[in-house]
């Protein structure tokens, strides 16, 4: 899990607070999306996972006005997923449109661990593959 946290700190600019939360918005998310079956790839692939879903603010789902710019970032039925974490990612200080620097460092995290069918599990909530 720390590696992943270090990944998140060094490719999207953020602190180690920020790269908590919001890997914990995403796999809070992907906890929610995926069958219990699937998350429990992800679950062996990154340990501790419930550890970095605690760490997600509470409430993250709230969308508030911030779906503009995420909204046009996604397309399909994941724009939707996606845009759910925008207030989640406001109450870490960070603008939602960081999502998009997050997901690519999460996905090839988990290919690095899990897989390639994983990363592929994962990437359709993610980015709708």
């Amino acid at each position: 899990m720390l590696e992943l946290i270090q990944q998140l700190v060094a490719d999207a600019g953020v602190s180690e607070e920020q790269a908590q939360g919001g890997a914990g918005l995403l796999f809070g998310l992907l906890k929610d999306k995926l069958s219990s079956g699937d998350f429990a790839q992800v679950a062996e692939a990154v340990p501790n996972v419930e550890d970095l879903i605690s760490a997600a603010p509470e409430g993250g789902g709230g969308l508030g006005g911030l779906l503009g710019g995420v909204v046009s970032s996604f397309a399909g039925s994941q724009a939707g997923n996606l845009a759910s974490l925008a207030g989640g990612f406001s109450k870490l200080g960070l603008d939602p449109e960081m999502i998009s620097k997050f997901v690519p460092v999460v996905l090839s995290f988990l290919e690095s661990r899990g897989g390639e069918g994983l990363a592929q599990i994962v990437s359709k909530v993610l980015k709708g593959d």
